[in-house]
């Protein structure tokens, strides 16, 4: 297996996920270039929302950071989920441990799903509950399929949008628990409000998220 590994490096040698450059010995999913000079969020970027009480992101949703979850969410570059998990578990750790009891995340519609061929979120939840000694479950489905939030315009336009299109899988399942979200970007909170707010309506007591970006 360390012969084909090393052929397989040696053909397809790994790049870092947001400058794309060849990772030197020793370096894994992001070179140190961008690991010292990729601009953190202070104190996990918190944000209060509608109906969860914090998110928390790492990241700016800019430059590299930007264009590498544009190829994670649009060119199949799903081998990004293992970096981005543990800097999502990280920013969990840092900010939201002891303060949750069920990892989930934010789903895509069966239409988009198929469409994309995987949920970018889904991904993102799995590889960082890993991290945390976790798992990540399914407690959301989108019944519906709508346009995408980023091309609809206004915080009131996005939330029509998105109202209603999210069910709870099973509320056993939400009843009484304290909810941890994951999805890739929030910007307006739209969309996390929603899910918060579905959840909450089962039962939930109380939605966390965060994201690997934020909006400035």
């Amino acid at each position: 297996m360390g012969l084909l590994s090393n052929l397989l490096d040696l053909l397809f040698p790994p790049r870092c996920v947001f400058c794309r450059s060849i990772l030197k010995t020793g370096e894994r999913g992001m070179c140190e270039s961008c690991r010292k000079n990729i601009e953190r969020t202070k104190n996990g970027g918190e944000q209060h929302g509608e109906f969860f009480s914090a998110c928390y992101s790492p990241l700016y949703y800019e430059d590299k950071v930007r264009s590498s979850i544009l190829r994670f969410k649009f060119n199949d570059a799903t081998a990004y989920a293992d970096t981005y998990g543990t800097l999502i578990a990280d920013c969990i750790r840092e900010n939201l441990k002891g303060r949750y009891d069920i990892i989930s995340w934010v789903p895509l519609s069966a239409k988009r799903l198929k469409k994309r061929g995987y949920d970018q979120a889904m991904l993102l939840a799995m590889a960082a509950a890993l991290y945390l000694d976790d798992v990540a479950v399914e407690l959301l489905l989108k019944h519906t399929d709508v346009p995408a939030q980023s091309g609809v315009g206004s915080i009131e336009k996005r939330r029509a949008n998105i109202s209603g299109v999210y069910a709870v899988r099973d509320e056993e399942l939400v009843r009484g628990k304290r909810i941890l979200l994951i999805d890739d970007i929030i910007t307006s909170s739209a969309t996390l409000s929603e899910c918060a707010k579905t959840l909450l309506l089962s039962g939930a007591d109380e939605v966390l998220c965060c994201t690997l970006a934020r909006t400035r």
